[in-house]
Order: C-alpha cells, then structure tokens, then sequence
C-alpha cells in the first residue's frame, strides 16, 4: 500500500504568456503541480493557504484526484499571484508581478495527524519555514525538499542547517552551482551530498535530469515533446512523480527504485508542460502514464 506523502508549499494563481498564448490566474503554486502529479501514485495531503478569492473549481480539480485539502486554509484577503512570461525556447522565466497577498504570512500548522506522516515533500519556501515543519513531524523516514536561488542567496545559512536533516533534495543546475561555487555539476552534487542529503536530483530542464547519491550518478534525458505551451510547474511536477513513485513502492534506499522515480518524474513532466497550468496533469489517467513510460524506457535501451 502506497504511504500518504505530506506536501507543504504554495497555492498560487499563475497567469502566464508564451509563444502559445496565454492564461489569467490559473491553477498554479508548487504544491499543486506536486500533489497533482503524485496522486497518481499515492495519497497526497496539502499544507498551504488560499485567500477568500480562490475558486472553487480549482479547489474541485485538486480534490477529483483525491488530494486532502484538510490542511489548506482559507484566509480573508487574495491568494498569492504570479505573472510571468517565457521566451520562444522557453529556458528564462521574466517574472512580471510577484503578488504574496496571504502567502506573505504563511506559517505552516500541521494536524495532529499530519505530524505523524512518514513521507514530506518542503515545496520551495522559505527554509526557515520548512525547518519549522520538520520540528513539527513525528519521525518522518524520508524527507525531500525544493528551493531556488532567492534562498540560496537571502538565507543561505539557513538552506545549509536544513540540508543537514534532509534526505532528498531537488536544485536545478543553476542553483547548485551558485549554493557550492563549483561549475562542474558533479564537483557541485559531491559537495552537496557532504552537506547532508543522500539522494540529489539536479533538474537540467530540457536537457533531462541527474540523479546522484554517494556511490552512483545516474542521469536520464528530458522525454521529447513536439509542442511546449507551458513550462510553469514542470520541476514540481516531476517531483511529485518521482517521490509518489518513491511513497508507492516504500523503498527509497533502493537504486532500481530510485531510477524508477527518475523515469516517472520525467513522464509526469512531459504532460506538465504540453498545456498552460494544471490543465494536462489534472487529467490524465495511469494508462497514459504506462504508456508514455514504456516508449520512454524503450528508447533508452541499448543492445551492445
């Protein structure tokens, strides 16, 4: 039986403009690309806070893929907004408008049931904040966390202490060079894996991702998608495939496993980035995932 995966982070509405078209506050946030992508591998609960201006039909689509929405709050006031463009290949984000309305004074409250979860996922938020969550669990057996260069520069001390207590970490590559200094990505992942964690995922965007613990490297390329209209969400979203992946099999320490989760955060991605918000990912169906999966893993296999 798949094990619940508690999953702290944003809620957001996104309007986005791409080559493609655009989108006026939609369904956006880390914590709703991950839970959406991870639901299809085990039961996911929210921790997060909305204003009195989110939709319920946004509330709707989360709580279709039976995600716990027990842990989102609703506060009088808006619900945190991002606007953003993306050039033609989509590689820089130009944020346009960044508005925290109640997400400014987020303070994460766990249940007395949620304390007792096994597996967390700290969306990228403040690490002070994700240090708080950690006092407020239990004995979680496995704990995977997000951040970006915003932390890394303004709190990189506390980024650090929090490394410290973590299991997994997700950092793009951009980002791991600036937290270590060193260009080389290998160089970088080694000195991170010193500050704590046991498993490193370095998102490479379109150019796949690289998995690295203390005695294996294993990197797998992006899956190729003919046409990209949205590329917001796509590192939640391959989180949430790769630790419900994890949460379905209970074996995290397990190298095949973990190359599974690799597999599978990529697939989840691939549909993430095929439409504008949650729209793919909020809709798909575990046959669909099989399937793409299984063109994927045989486009890998070499005979030699």
């Amino acid at each position: 039986m798949a094990i619940p995966v508690i999953v702290v982070g944003s809620v957001a509405l996104d309007s986005v403009s791409t080559v493609k078209g655009e989108t006026k506050k939609a369904l956006g946030g880390s914590a709703s690309h991950f839970s959406l992508a991870a639901s299809n591998f085990a039961p996911v609960h929210v921790i997060g806070v909305v204003g009195t201006d989110f939709p319920d039909a946004f509330r709707k689509v989360l709580a279709r893929r039976q995600i716990n929405l027990d842990g989102l709050k609703v506060v009088d006031g808006k619900t945190f907004h991002w606007k953003g463009s993306y050039d033609k290949d989509f590689r820089n984000a130009t944020t346009i408008a960044t508005e925290l309305n109640v997400f400014e004074n987020f303070k994460p409250v766990l249940s007395s049931k949620d304390r007792s979860h096994n597996v967390v996922f700290l969306a990228n938020i403040d690490p002070d904040l994700q240090m708080d969550v950690l006092r407020q669990l239990k004995s979680p057996r496995l704990v995977a966390c997000d951040t970006m260069n915003y932390w890394i520069e303004r709190k990189k001390a506390s980024l650090i202490r929090l490394l410290k207590k973590v299991h997994i970490l997700f950092i793009n590559e951009e980002e791991i060079r600036q937290l270590t200094g060193q260009y080389n990505l290998i160089a970088a992942g080694r000195r991170v894996l010193k500050m704590g964690p046991r498993v490193i995922i370095i998102k490479k965007g379109d150019s796949g991702a690289m998995l690295m613990t203390a005695k294996h490297i294993i990197t797998v390329p992006a899956f190729p998608v003919e046409s990209v209209t949205d590329t917001t969400g796509a590192g939640d979203t391959f989180a949430g495939g790769f630790i419900g992946s994890l949460a379905r099999s209970g074996k995290w320490n397990d190298i095949e496993e973990l190359k599974r989760a690799m597999a599978y955060g990529t697939i989840m991605s691939s549909f993430n980035v095929e439409d504008f918000s949650v729209h793919r990912v909020s809709r798909l169906k575990m046959a669909e995932i099989k399937k793409r999966l299984a063109a994927f893993v045989k486009s890998l296999s070499v005979k030699i």
